[in-house]
């Protein structure tokens, strides 16, 4: 199946500084693809050569099988960037209705009803977006981006600024727009948490140059240090932690709080083995188990390995 995203040896040069080192990924049809990196990493002139917004100075680039170049083929997406490009004076229902007029979408009544449904505003649409919370206006952007039917969506940052429950209505509202309506999404953001929650892929981009990507829980399993978690009724001793260094087979790693960290991998020490020493010394158990490296631990060791020494 060709692949809704293809960038291969993508490079751009802006000034005298090479933004982008030869970027190569795929976004296949139905993911949500996380895009992460810290700031000036090369993510927004990816999106904007993404949108035909800047040319790359080499390289190849299609969507859904097509040079963007092509009007065509840029109908086909969506995008959420920043500015959102709404109309504070405007109504809601005012701004989905002008985009729609711009991408020639004919007859969009129904269509502007059913996205703005689907991101929970139809009781709003009547209202000025002046008077739109800073949640509100991303959701409406999302409607934005989906007059037109496009296939693709492209985010950047789209929970940038929503307090916590606006970000968790709008992770709702990807996961419903990926598998109920089908669209393939490639979300760039900082928010670490947000990705690991509804990515299924992710590449990790650093000065110009992708240093991670791939399947998410493939490369949790794979790269990532996954732990035995013992979760214990108060903070260990000082001295029972003393203890656990001096037993390296039990391959203590860290206190954190009431959780004590040991090494899970390949050739790791059996659960029954830990819990019988702490027992030994007094220390309460309160439960126990096996944990895979977050994505926030992969992409801390990531971009500390691009450090270099």
């Amino acid at each position: 199946m060709t692949a809704a995203i293809h960038l291969d040896g993508i490079r751009k040069r802006l000034g005298a500084r090479e933004v982008l080192k030869g970027v190569t990924f795929d976004v296949e049809t139905g993911d949500i693809f996380g895009y992460l990196g810290p700031n000036g990493a090369g993510k927004t002139t990816t999106i904007r050569i993404l949108l035909g917004l800047l040319r790359a100075d080499s390289g190849k680039l299609d969507v859904l099988g097509s040079d963007i170049a092509l009007a065509g083929t840029r109908m086909k997406i969506g995008f959420v960037l920043d500015p959102d490009g709404l109309y504070d004076s405007m109504t809601g229902m005012e701004n989905l209705r002008y985009y729609a007029d711009i991408y020639g979408v004919p007859g969009a009544g129904a269509g502007i009803d059913r996205v703005l449904g689907l991101v929970g505003l139809a009781d709003r649409a009547g209202d000025r977006v002046g008077t739109y919370s800073k949640g509100m206006r991303q959701r409406l952007s999302l409607a934005r981006a989906m007059v037109h039917n496009p296939e693709v969506l492209i985010l950047d940052e789209p929970t940038a600024g929503v307090d916590p429950t606006g970000q968790i209505e709008i992770r709702r509202i990807l996961l419903d727009i990926a598998h109920a309506e089908k669209k393939t999404v490639l979300l760039s953001s900082h928010n670490l948490d947000e990705v690991q929650r509804i990515c299924n892929r992710v590449a990790i981009i650093d000065r110009g140059q992708i240093r991670l990507y791939g399947e998410l829980e493939e490369l949790r399993q794979t790269m990532g240090r996954s732990s035995i978690v013992i979760e214990t009724g108060a903070a260990a001793a000082d001295s029972v932690l003393e203890d656990l260094r001096r037993q390296p087979g039990l391959g203590f790693r860290e206190a954190r709080g009431t959780s004590l960290l040991f090494e899970g991998g390949e050739g790791a020490a059996e659960v029954s083995d830990i819990i019988a020493f702490l027992t030994g010394r007094g220390v309460k158990i309160e439960g126990a188990g096996r944990r895979e490296a977050s994505l926030e631990e992969l992409y801390s060791s990531i971009l500390q390995e691009a450090e270099g020494p």
